[in-house]
């Protein structure tokens, strides 16, 4: 997903959205239709139905808004339709391709039935629509005329960084886009976490302080949402909910094992001495 930044600045994120399509896309397993898009210089371009979803395959497609093109998608990447524009032509987006481009269309009734379905299509979807609102923000703050600072989508940690603080205000939802981290509890190792997984949840959830530090293990490229917006994001499409307390629940359990297993040293310890 280009915008008009250094492509640099955005590559993780749309490298992240680009890989995450792609494995929902498996785990659907939905035959498309393809179509071709002809050079479009204004307005949708022909065949676009707002009721389907659109990967592309060959080309880009520009996504307009009042008459400026605001970010263009490329291969791999997904279209989904402004659904509040529709409502209203006058802050509709619109989406044409400035050379012409190849896609593969899907229902988007039947692609999401499908994705609510299985379990691990649940958690891809979660995940790519936190990452689709990092980038949506990146752009946001690109486009921003005003100097006040604009949230940013992603953040970008060297190994030993801290990424999450304990005892801090949580005032953003994290997804790993790339590295690895460790869980600390009063500076004990208690857990890791991996490439696409949803951290800083529950504490964002019940508006309540850090529980945990997050430290890099690795250099990682973290996806980054303010608490607000992702809890916008979750009243969307209630269907998330699922993932997220699959991932939450995975996460008590660890805390659970790991706890377990440090008060058991302890007592062989004690026993020991």
């Amino acid at each position: 997903m280009l915008v008009n930044v250094d492509a640099q600045d955005v590559s993780a994120l749309s490298q992240q959205f680009a890989k995450l399509v792609g494995a929902l896309l498996e785990v659907v397993n939905m035959s498309p239709l393809p179509i071709e898009v002809d050079f479009t210089p204004e307005e949708n371009f022909r065949g676009f139905d707002a009721d389907q979803f659109y990967v592309v395959q060959q080309g880009t497609i520009a996504a307009r808004y009042q008459a400026k093109t605001i970010y263009t998608l490329q291969v791999g990447e997904i279209l989904m339709p402004d659904i509040v524009g529709s409502m209203d032509e006058k802050i509709a987006v619109f989406y044409g391709s400035d050379t012409g481009a190849q896609l593969h269309c899907y229902s988007a009734l039947e692609f999401m039935q499908r994705v609510f379905d299985e379990p691990a299509a649940i958690r891809l979807w979660t995940r790519l629509l936190i990452t689709y609102a990092g980038l949506m923000l990146r752009i946001t703050a690109a486009s921003s005329e005003r100097d006040a600072p604009a949230p940013l989508g992603f953040d970008t940690y060297e190994a030993g960084d801290v990424i999450i603080r304990q005892g801090d205000r949580a005032d953003h939802v994290y997804n790993m886009g790339s590295g690895v981290a460790e869980l600390l509890v009063d500076g004990v190792n208690v857990g890791g976490i991996g490439e696409g997984e949803i951290f800083g949840v529950m504490a964002a959830l019940t508006h309540s302080d850090r529980s945990a530090s997050v430290r890099a293990k690795t250099r990682c490229v973290v996806v980054k949402v303010p608490k607000d917006q992702f809890i916008g994001l979750i009243k969307n499409h209630p269907g998330s909910i699922q993932a997220l307390l699959m991932d939450m629940a995975n996460t008590i359990a660890n805390l659970n094992e790991q706890l377990v297993g440090l008060q058991g040293n302890r007592h062989e310890h004690h026993k020991g001495s």
